[in-house]
């Protein structure tokens, strides 16, 4: 796509609440063709919001973010949720933000499809008397997010189910939602255990033992469902 838009005489910028030096490094690192530009202070995001461009939600970043990352996290103004707008010098041609809720894990998915908003565009250009796009409240994803509960197992498997780790840059080259397929299976066999446990030992010995494991799983979902942004769409 991005050969297409460049193709057609435009260019494509991703642009992240991150510093410049993380967002550079992370061009570098997964080989991306188009340029990653930080803007920690959220500079660009207010111009944007400022002449009724975009309004891009901002979370706050909190020991949840930054626990464990091999890099030092600097948001002096939180993080902005994603958000996509294509535009020409006279016009804007697509505009789509993200609405933090469970049903989208707080931003996390429920993101238009690349070919989706290429097309838009096209389509938006082709069109040379209309006006300026609205925003698209309901666009074709990239597949359904799972149930939010899911989603909270999951980021408790990624902290080896002590404590939920979210999936964040570790500056290691490796893009983090890469790592989802392995730590579904690694909830998929730490639940196995569990009902083998039940079927191979004394029932009441695993009782206990869950009795006394249950709490902190009580805690680490809770701590993600409130630290997650739980916005209801309007």
């Amino acid at each position: 796509m991005v050969d297409a838009i460049r193709a057609a005489g435009g260019e494509v910028y991703a642009v992240t609440s991150e510093p410049q030096a993380l967002a550079s490094r992370a061009q570098d690192e997964w080989e991306l063709s188009i340029e990653c530009v930080g803007d920690p202070h959220q500079e660009i995001a207010e111009a944007a919001r400022q002449q009724g461009m975009l309004d891009l939600r901002t979370s706050e970043v909190g020991e949840f973010i930054t626990r464990d990352t091999t890099w030092g996290v600097s948001h002096p103004k939180g993080f902005y949720q994603p958000g996509v707008l294509a535009l020409t010098s006279e016009r804007l041609l697509y505009r789509w933000q993200s609405i933090p809720n469970r049903k989208n894990m707080g931003g996390a998915g429920g993101r238009p499809t690349e070919d989706y908003v290429w097309q838009k565009v096209q389509d938006a250009l082709a069109d040379t008397s209309a006006t300026d796009a609205g925003l698209d409240e309901a666009p074709i994803t990239a597949g359904k997010a799972p149930p939010f509960f899911l989603f909270s197992l999951m980021l408790m498997a990624h902290g080896w189910f002590i404590r939920p780790k979210a999936f964040t840059y570790q500056a290691d080259g490796v893009n983090p939602m890469q790592r989802f397929p392995w730590v579904l299976m690694r909830l998929v066999a730490f639940l196995g255990c569990w009902m083998m446990a039940f079927v191979l030992l004394p029932t009441a010995w695993v009782g206990f033992v869950l009795a006394l494991y249950m709490p902190i799983a009580i805690l680490g979902v809770r701590k993600v469902y409130l630290t997650f942004a739980v916005e209801v769409p309007e």
